[in-house]
């Protein structure tokens, strides 16, 4: 029974992390798709499409982090590691992916994929900035 409770406060957790960081991603990804597209893209479909790359996101990085072994703190040793960098490379691939595929603009089309590669640098370039300043 206290496998089952654990299990399930960590399924909790997982996704109020997520969906924390999805918010937050998802105002960055609608000003930069807004400013890319040079017309409005539906917010809602924004905020979905980073809670899905978040949660996503958190089992590669979370599975990576368990594989070495950084756990606990500090985390500097994980951001130098060359399966970290390969798992965010496949990450951006998912979250380019990702928010291609369920964002639309106000009109009806399909946002760029160079729209959505940047919305995912600039996403990647404040969470490794935040990674980095939290680490050390």
């Amino acid at each position: 029974m206290t496998t089952l409770l654990t299990l399930i406060s960590a399924l909790l957790w997982w996704v109020l992390y997520s969906s924390i960081g999805a918010l937050f991603f998802a105002i960055i990804t609608w000003s930069v798709m807004r400013w890319s597209e040079r017309c409005p893209v539906v917010f809602n479909r924004a905020y979905l499409a980073c809670l899905v790359w978040s949660l996503i996101s958190l089992l590669i990085i979370g599975g990576v982090a368990m594989h070495e072994g950084h756990t606990k703190p500090p985390y500097a040793p994980l951001l130098v590691s060359p399966l970290l960098r390969g798992a965010l490379l496949i990450d951006m691939v998912i979250g380019v992916v990702v928010l291609w595929r369920l964002i639309p603009r106000i009109d009806a089309h399909r946002v760029r994929p160079a729209s959505a590669c940047l919305a995912v640098a600039v996403i990647m370039a404040v969470g490794f900035g935040v990674a980095t300043s939290l680490a050390g």
